[in-house]
């Protein structure tokens, strides 16, 4: 997982953040969401951080949700 990712409960109630920022995860990934290119983001809503910042957010969002566990329920079978 990107290590440029990190979670402490005493920032954000423990949401994922950008080391040694205050900024959300989320909060990067809303505005990629949005379309909006990673230089963009960068310029205009967080300087802080870097092109490579917002990619680890991306990848930090794959990596969970390839860890993620779904539980289908069974589907009833026709007769």
């Amino acid at each position: 997982m990107a290590r440029r990712i990190v979670v402490n409960p005493e920032i954000h109630f423990g949401q994922p953040c950008l080391e040694g920022t205050r900024i959300p995860v989320y909060a990067v990934l809303e505005l990629v969401e949005k379309e909006i290119p990673f230089e963009t983001i960068v310029r205009d809503y967080y300087p802080d951080l870097t092109v490579e910042d917002v990619r680890k957010c991306v990848e930090y969002a794959v990596q969970v949700i390839k860890a993620e566990e779904i539980m289908l329920e069974s589907l009833p079978s026709v007769s």
